[in-house]
């Protein structure tokens, strides 16, 4: 990728980035994470977490947010992850999985207390990280039918891990102390997000589906994203 178009894509998907963040409204999380899959395919790891840290940095510089330190977080990752598994690149995301589960589940007060179907989108996009990412390979030089399925994977593990992410900070990080009195209260928000999340994923994948195949048909056809980004 040219330098001049690296810096006008990332310049774009920066705004679009805090442009969803202003517009969004329902469910727990902003609509920037309609974005996560197709900024790490287009831009690549590096550039795509560029681009989304400071979308959602000046996102909310502008709208500040209680919560802004999980979406600060959780959206670059996220890019970065899809970035990732687009060039192959599978270990780096399980590293990141396996880090945060592990910790998830050996505090006391986490996996052990807390129902495990809450994170079962989580656990699926673990075992999705491998396949997903070998099918994803040459992604731009593939045709429609597997370009369709790479990225369906890759939406939904990237918007898996933003999940992971959230859940990591909210809980073995302890950042939960910030904004829930005892541990019940906590509970009682988990489970209810674990339902918005499901939805989500569903919408994000879908989104992805039908806004991405057609552009990324569109991006092959220029030729230039050939070549490993």
């Amino acid at each position: 990728m040219r330098k001049s178009l690296q810096i006008s894509l990332t310049a774009v998907f920066a705004a679009l980035h805090a442009i969803l963040y202003f517009m969004s409204f329902g469910l727990w999380r902003n609509w920037g994470i309609y974005l996560e899959s197709i900024e790490g395919i287009i831009l690549g790891p590096e550039v795509g977490f560029l681009a989304a840290i400071i979308g959602s940095s000046i996102g909310r510089m502008i709208k500040p947010d209680p919560l802004w330190m999980f979406g600060i977080i959780a959206e670059p990752i996220s890019v970065l992850s899809a970035g990732l598994l687009t060039k192959a690149q599978w270990k780096p995301v399980l590293a990141i999985y396996g880090t945060m589960l592990a910790a998830y589940f050996i505090i006391p007060y986490g996996g052990t207390a807390l129902p495990l179907w809450t994170i079962l989108d989580i656990l699926l996009a673990l075992f999705l990280i491998y396949p997903t990412a070998k099918l994803s390979k040459n992604l731009f030089r593939t045709d429609i039918k597997h370009l369709s399925i790479a990225l369906i994977l890759i939406s939904f593990v990237c918007i898996a891990t933003d999940s992971l992410i959230r859940v990591f900070l909210l809980v073995p990080v302890g950042l939960h102390s910030l904004f829930f009195a005892s541990f019940t209260e906590l509970e009682a928000v988990f489970v209810g997000a674990a339902f918005d999340s499901y939805i989500e994923d569903l919408i994000v994948v879908t989104v992805s589906f039908i806004v991405g195949v057609p552009l990324l048909i569109s991006i092959s056809k220029l030729g230039l994203f050939k070549k490993n980004r």
